[in-house]
C-alpha cells in the first residue's frame, strides 16, 4: 500500500487531454534504502544496457522510456489541470479542430482550467437524474424501509426509536392519515446516524416514499461526484476521474440502494468520504515534506521531521466515526484506514531518504494517526447517541435501556450511568448480530457476491393487462438489488490486475483501492453462518469501480506510447465502457421498478438464482 516505485504517472503530462496513465519509472538508488539499493541498481543497469533491438521490440507495443522524475515530482505528481497548472496558451483539441469547432481562447482556457470540476459535476448531474427521476416509485414501503423510515421519523420527533402499531405501514401509506406515532421505546440494533439522515428527508418532504428516500438519493449522487474527484487525484487524470464517476452512476446496486431508505448506501458514502480525505491528507503531507526537503533527499531530516497539523486526517476520522454510527461494520474500516495512512507515511519518509522509515513513523506518526482515526471515531460515535442520552431515565419513558443503570450496583461507580447503560445496550446488540441466523429467501454467501450469485428482490408485483401500465397479458414489476453484471464481472478481472500491480509493481494506488475493498468485503467471511445479503456489498462498489478504472487506464496506455497503441487502447476501453452502459440500460427497468412484459422480465433472469 505504501510502495512508490510504480505509483506515479509521467510528470508534466496533461492526462485530461490524452487519458493515459503512466508506465512505472525505474526507482533511483537515491530513493532506495541502503538495504534496497543493491537490489534496485542491478535491474536498472540491465535496462540501460539492454540491446537496441530489444528496446525497439518493446517500442512496437507502446513502450517509451521516460525521464526520471525529481524527488518533488515523485512525492507530489502534478495535477493534470487547474489553477496554477493549466497554461494560458493551452492548445485547442485537435479532434474539435478536425470537426471544424474552434472555441474562443478565453473560453477554452476556462474549460481546461476547471475541467477537473466541470467534468465530475456533469457526471454527478447525470447520476442525480437517474436517482431522483420517479424517486417516489414504487409508491410503497419496500424491503427494510419498513424499519428505517419509521425509526427515522421517531428519532426526529422524540430522539429515540419507538414501537409502532401493527397496521402502521397501512396507515402511513393512506393519503391524509395521521402518522401513528406513540412514544414507547423499541429495541433496535443499528446506531442512529443513518436514520437521522433518512429522517432529514422526511422533515423536508413528509412521511412518504419520496421523503424517506430523498436524503439517501442525495448522498448517492454526491458519492458519484466524490468518486470522480478521488479517481482524478489517484490517477492524475481528469478523463479517468470522469470515467470512474460514470461507471458508479450506472452500477445497478448503487442505483437501487440510492433509491431506497436503507442504511448501506449511507455507510458507503462515509467510507468513500473518509478515503477521499485520506488522499487529500497524503498529498498535503507530501507537499509539505517536499517543501522542507527542497527537492533533495535528506536522511536526517526525513527521519526526524514532524509532519505537523493534519486536518484532513481528522476529517477522515470524523467520517469513519459517522460510518460506525450508521453500522458497526465501520469498525473494520477504522482499522484498515488507520493502517493505510500509517503505511503512506512510511512510504513518504522512505522516499524522502529516511534510513529507518518504520522507526520514524513509529516515533512520530503512529500516535497522531491513532488520535485522528480511533479517538475521533469514538468521540463521534458517542456524540451520535445524543438523542438517546437526552431521553428520560424514567422506566418506559426514554430510549430502550436508558434506565438500565439507574440505581444498579456496579464495580465501576466512576463511569456515568448513561455510559454504563449504553454499554449494556451494545452488549445485547452484539449478541444479536453474532447469532442472527434466521433463514431468508434472498440471503447469500459472500463468496458469491462478486459474481452476483444471489441478488435481493426489494419489491415485486405481477400486474395484469391494463394495471400499472401493463401492456401484455402478464407483466412484472420488480426492484432487484443487483449490480450491473458486466461492470462487476469486469471488476473481477480488474482486481486480478490490481493485485499484480500492488504485489509485483508496488503500486500504491492498487494497494489503496484493495485496502478499501478488503475493509468492506473480507470481514463478512467471518460471519458466513449469519443471515447476510448481497446488497451489503454496496459499501465497496466504489473500490470495484476504481479497479475497473485503473484497468481502463492501462488499456488506453501510457501517455508516451505510440499513436497506434493509443488509438487501439482507447477504442477498446471506450467499447468496454459503452458495453457496461448498455448492460445498465438493459437492466434499468429492474433497478427502478418499471412495469415490463413478463417475457421481458424472464429474459433478464440470466440465472435461476436471480429469481
Amino acid at each position: 500500500m505504501n510502495g512508490d516505485t510504480a505509483a506515479q504517472t509521467p510528470t508534466g503530462t496533461d492526462h485530461s487531454a490524452d487519458g493515459g496513465v503512466g508506465l512505472p519509472s525505474p526507482r533511483s538508488t537515491q530513493e532506495a534504502t541502503p538495504q534496497e539499493a543493491p537490489q534496485d541498481a542491478a535491474p536498472h543497469a540491465a535496462r540501460q544496457d539492454a540491446p537496441a533491438g530489444w528496446r525497439d521490440h518493446l517500442a512496437r507495443f507502446g513502450y517509451r522510456p521516460r525521464p526520471e522524475a525529481t524527488l518533488t515530482e515523485r512525492l507530489v505528481p502534478p495535477m493534470p489541470d487547474g489553477p496554477g497548472v493549466t497554461a494560458p496558451d493551452v492548445p485547442q483539441s485537435p479532434l474539435l479542430l478536425r470537426l471544424g469547432v474552434s472555441l474562443p481562447q478565453g473560453l477554452w482556457y476556462f474549460l481546461c482550467r476547471w475541467s477537473g470540476w466541470l467534468g465530475p459535476i456533469a457526471v454527478a448531474v447525470f447520476a442525480g437524474l437517474l436517482r431522483f427521476t420517479n424517486l417516489g416509485q414504487p409508491h410503497a414501503i419496500i424491503f427494510d424501509e419498513t424499519y428505517y423510515a419509521k425509526d427515522a421519523y421517531a428519532l426526529w420527533h422524540g430522539g429515540y426509536e419507538i414501537n409502532w402499531p401493527e397496521d402502521a405501514n397501512t396507515t402511513i401509506m393512506t393519503p391524509g392519515a395521521a402518522v401513528p406515532y406513540r412514544p414507547t421505546p423499541s429495541y433496535v440494533v443499528h446506531p442512529p446516524v443513518g436514520k437521522w439522515i433518512i429522517g432529514a428527508g422526511e422533515q423536508l418532504f413528509g412521511m412518504n416514499p419520496f421523503g424517506w428516500r430523498f436524503a439517501v438519493a442525495l448522498l448517492g449522487t454526491l458519492s458519484v461526484l466524490m468518486l470522480a474527484r478521488i479517481a482524478r487525484r489517484m490517477f492524475r487524470s481528469t478523463l479517468l476521474g470522469c470515467v470512474a464517476g460514470l461507471l458508479l452512476s450506472v452500477d445497478g446496486l448503487h442505483l437501487v440502494l440510492s433509491r431506497a431508505a436503507l442504511l448501506d448506501l449511507v455507510v458507503m458514502f462515509w467510507i468513500l468520504a473518509a478515503f477521499g480525505f485520506l488522499l487529500l491528507d497524503r498529498d498535503r503531507t507530501r507537499a509539505r515534506l517536499a517543501a522542507r526537503l527542497g527537492g533533495v533527499a535528506d536522511p536526517l531530516l526525513a527521519q526526524r521531521i514532524n509532519l505537523g497539523w493534519r486536518p484532513y486526517r481528522i476529517a477522515a476520522g470524523v467520517c469513519v466515526g459517522l460510518t460506525c454510527a450508521t453500522k458497526w461494520s465501520g469498525l473494520y474500516v477504522a482499522a484498515a484506514f488507520g493502517v493505510l495512512t500509517v503505511l503512506w507515511d512510511v512510504g513518504a519518509r522512505r522516499l524522502a531518504g529516511a534510513p529507518r522509515p518504520y522507526l520514524a513513523v513509529l516515533a512520530r506518526d503512529v500516535v497522531p494517526a491513532f488520535v485522528s482515526i480511533v479517538v475521533v471515531t469514538v468521540a463521534v460515535y458517542l456524540a451520535s447517541w445524543w438523542g438517546w442520552f437526552a431521553s428520560s431515565t424514567a422506566p418506559g419513558q426514554g430510549g430502550w435501556g436508558r434506565d438500565w443503570a439507574v440505581g444498579r450496583a456496579t464495580d465501576y461507580p466512576w463511569i456515568p450511568e448513561g455510559l454504563r447503560a449504553l454499554w449494556h445496550y451494545h452488549s445485547t446488540v452484539y449478541e444479536f448480530h453474532t447469532h442472527l441466523s434466521d433463514p431468508h429467501t434472498y440471503q447469500s454467501n459472500p463468496w458469491s457476491w462478486l459474481v452476483l450469485g444471489r441478488p435481493v428482490s426489494f419489491y415485486y408485483e405481477s400486474p395484469k393487462l391494463g394495471q400499472a401500465g401493463c401492456t401484455a397479458a402478464d407483466c412484472a414489476r420488480e426492484v432487484l438489488g443487483i449490480g450491473t453484471p458486466l461492470l462487476w464481472w469486469t471488476a473481477v478481472l480488474a482486481l486480478v490486475y490490481c493485485l499484480w500491480r500492488w504485489v509485483l509493481r508496488r503500486d500504491w494506488r492498487a494497494g489503496a483501492l484493495l485496502c478499501g475493498l478488503a475493509a468492506g468485503y473480507l470481514p463478512w467471511f467471518a460471519y458466513q453462518q449469519r443471515t447476510i445479503f448481497l446488497f451489503y456489498a454496496v459499501v465497496f462498489v466504489p473500490f470495484l469501480v476504481l479497479a475497473v478504472t485503473m484497468l481502463i487506464g492501462a488499456m488506453i496506455g501510457p501517455a508516451g506510447a505510440s499513436r497506434e497503441r493509443r488509438i487501439i487502447g482507447s477504442a477498446a476501453a471506450g467499447l468496454l465502457v459503452l458495453l457496461i452502459v448498455w448492460n445498465f440500460l438493459y437492466f434499468y427497468p429492474l433497478f427502478t421498478g418499471q412495469t415490463i412484459p413478463l417475457e421481458d422480465w424472464r429474459r433478464r433472469m440470466w440465472f435461476n438464482t436471480w429469481i
